[in-house]
């Protein structure tokens, strides 16, 4: 017994290292792709000037960096907490519990900001699919492939129930809908179009199958339940 749960060790401790490797890796790519206009906004933000910090694309993208450290300092706090409980794979379900969140929050921030005419503009609505794909480009197909990249990546890992391609497509396209629908809703000088929907909902697929080998399985402990200690034999 004590054989067995020093083989499984290992595989356990490197899952998890990959997992923290590919995190860094992509948002290191991210930043490296996007360090001009960030460092266009570093100035107004170190100054305190925040309107031009938290309602511009650049700012939250260089303020979601920023708080890289303070998202990782919380990972660390809620797997100390859970491994002293005796819960199982403590470290995968606070990784998964802290970035689909600060994954995802940022880009849906970005996705709400108003345009120039909100409130005043009537809401405006493209039902028609495949036909705001042309006018999106390049940088606005690969903005929405990531909105939800975020939550398809990781919601599968702490969430049995979401462990599907079906159900993460449900999910990026049930969350996108919400985001469309309140646009409208707000007027904010956005256009709320089911091309959105769709390029979102296949960010969060593409996402969730980059992490298929690390979705969690119904035989695994839920939630946050300790592990039950085995009957030792009489």
């Amino acid at each position: 017994m004590k054989q067995s749960a020093s083989l499984s060790a290992p595989p356990r401790r490197t899952r998890r290292i990959v997992l923290v490797s590919l995190a860094i890796l992509g948002l290191a790519g991210v930043a490296f792709a996007v360090r001009r206009p960030l460092m266009m906004s570093a100035p107004r933000c170190m100054a305190g000037r925040w309107h031009g910090c938290f309602d511009t694309e650049n700012g939250v993208l260089l303020m979601m960096l920023v708080g890289l450290p303070l998202a990782a300092l919380v990972v660390w706090a809620l797997a100390r907490r859970r491994r002293a409980a005796g819960v199982t794979s403590a470290w995968r379900m606070s990784l998964a519990e802290v970035g689909m969140v600060y994954g995802t929050v940022p880009l849906v921030w970005i996705t709400m900001m108003p345009g120039p005419g909100a409130g005043i503009v009537p809401g405006r609505v493209s039902l028609v699919p495949l036909q705001d794909l042309v006018t999106m480009g390049p940088v606005g197909i690969g903005g929405n492939l990531l909105i939800f990249a975020a939550l398809g990546f990781f919601a599968p890992i702490r969430f049995a129930a979401l462990a599907s391609v079906p159900r993460i497509l449900a999910l990026g396209a049930g969350c996108s809908v919400l985001v469309e629908i309140a646009q409208y809703v707000l007027r904010l000088d956005r256009v709320s179009s089911v091309d959105d929907v769709l390029v979102n909902a296949a960010g969060a697929v593409l996402a969730g199958l980059a992490s298929r080998r690390w979705w969690s399985t119904a035989a695994e402990v839920p939630s946050d339940q300790p592990r039950p200690a085995l009957a030792s034999a009489d």
